[in-house]
């Protein structure tokens, strides 16, 4: 049977990466994210905010490119999977980890000093902008085709 670790994170980057290379020359960094929900506690009508800290680790290439863009601060979105870990810390007391081994990286949010991406300052790479409507009616709408019985297949995957 097929198993998914899969973990997807959109927060705010707590640290500056921490960056280094191992003995075989692969590059690492490390970063904490953030991520916050908010709830109205029932007993008083107060909104709360629950911060949620995670560590994450990118390697080779993605670690580089995480070491040179992502900064304090700065919106981010991660794939990756989750690694579970132990260690003895100084106290003698054994403890649990969680990390997050990121296979994906995206920068969210405009350029930094840029205000909102329009500057020509250095930063990320980013996908062109969308282009601008034009004046000219819409094409008319085709009328939406409805779904055949006889094609739908009556096989369910679950």
């Amino acid at each position: 049977m097929a198993s998914v670790n899969k973990v997807i994170l959109i927060g705010n980057c707590g640290r500056d990466p921490e960056m280094r290379y191992l003995p075989s020359g692969q590059a690492v960094a490390n970063i904490s994210i953030a991520t916050s929900t908010r709830r109205k506690d029932k007993t008083s009508g107060e909104m709360i905010e629950d911060t949620q800290w995670h560590r994450v680790t990118f390697y080779d290439r993605l670690a580089e490119i995480a070491g040179e863009y992502v900064k304090k601060g700065r919106p981010v979105y991660v794939e990756g999977r989750l690694k579970y870990g132990k260690y003895t810390g100084q106290d003698g007391i054994e403890k649990n980890t969680v990390d997050i081994i990121a296979t994906e990286l995206q920068l969210l949010g405009g350029r930094e000093g840029g205000g909102g991406g329009g500057g020509d300052d250095e930063g990320a790479p980013r996908r062109a902008p969308a282009a601008a409507p034009r004046a000219a009616a819409p094409a008319p709408r085709a009328p939406a085709r409805q779904a055949d019985p006889a094609d739908l297949d009556d096989d369910i995957p679950f």
